[in-house]
């Protein structure tokens, strides 16, 4: 059974810890809820809870899906949603997903992917009792400040490396192997960009729809501190497209003034070398009557001629900086 946890609180006091094989209570009292966590079940384990819970079918469904988008929506007296996770592995981002059902005794979890455990948020709410005793609403705010939170390890390891290259694109220009990387990494920013402004949707709907069940007006404003993570967060990763689309267009630019910088040096000894191949073109074609040929200074008069006209040309060349 792929139940990685199974708790029943009363008044934000933890009263017992349900073993994966044990069964779960059919009725609970006043100021009780259930806290299950469920890492990828298959249908029919989660068959068993959904009975159990009253979840509704398309709830169900959705759970059991992995790649579903963001969303909030109600059945009932029950609150269904679907957030998304990020870790970072390599310079791939990898989404995680998880699923939340929220009912008035009751806060089911299901995980997909790279979705870290929620272990943690578990044993700090454990801590604070008074905050836990505000039931399954409560949980939902701590587990998605604490998704929200994990996006930024991800921003800043993408942060640290786009802003490497900008600042090497300024001395070395990026291969094709840099340039598709950047072009991958871009992309991916992008993606993540798109769910988290989907989560935005998801805290922004928490925050200001009066008519979700299960959501009691004292814990609201806390899910306003969500929707501020999220925002921020959305805010650096338009940063961070706008550097990765600079870093490309700054490396096409420099790499179009260095072309133009070797053209122009190719050009300029061009015109260098015209010249001597010039004259001694003229003067390999062999005429008869060519008087400065019997002419004892000919010879180094030519040669010193070719001479200083390329010098000239040469000078002129590195005065208007072609060289």
């Amino acid at each position: 059974m792929p139940i990685m946890a199974a708790r029943l609180y009363h008044d934000g006091k933890l009263v017992r810890d349900l073993g994966p094989d044990e069964a779960i209570p059919d009725d609970c009292d006043t100021g009780d809820f259930f806290w299950l966590g469920l890492y990828e079940p298959t249908p029919g384990e989660l068959a068993g809870i959904a009975k159990r819970f009253g979840l509704h079918p398309l709830a169900v469904e959705d759970a059991l899906k992995a790649n579903q988008l963001p969303k909030v929506e109600t059945y009932g007296d029950q609150l269904f949603i679907i957030t998304r996770t990020a870790n970072l592995d390599g310079d791939t981002i990898q989404p995680g997903e998880t699923a939340f059902f929220i009912g008035p005794h009751f806060f089911v979890s299901v995980r997909h992917g790279s979705a870290r455990t929620h272990t943690d948020v578990r044993a700090r709410l454990e801590s604070l009792p008074a905050k836990l005793a505000h039931g399954p609403d409560y949980v939902l705010y701590a587990v998605l400040d604490f998704i929200v939170d994990g996006y930024f390890p991800v921003i800043d390891a993408i942060e640290e490396r786009m802003l490497a290259v900008e600042d090497s694109v300024m001395d070395t220009p990026l291969d094709a192997s840099e340039i598709r990387h950047l072009y991958k990494q871009r992309h991916e920013i992008i993606r993540f960009q798109r769910l988290v402004g989907m989560m935005k949707e998801v805290a922004g709907r928490l925050t200001t729809d009066d008519d979700l069940p299960n959501i009691d007006p004292a814990v609201r404003p806390f899910y306003r501190d969500v929707w501020d993570h999220v925002q921020r967060a959305e805010y650096r990763l338009n940063g961070l497209r706008d550097i990765a689309a600079s870093v490309i267009e700054t490396n096409g630019m420099l790499e179009q003034q260095r072309q133009g910088v070797i053209t122009r040096q190719l050009a300029a000894w061009a015109a260098i070398l015209a010249v001597p191949t010039a004259i001694a073109g003229i003067y390999g074609m062999n005429f008869e009557h060519m008087p400065e040929l019997g002419w004892t200074f000919g010879y180094p008069l030519i040669v010193g001629a070719m001479g200083a006209i390329c010098l000239t040309l040469y000078w002129r060349f590195k005065h208007i900086g072609w060289l």
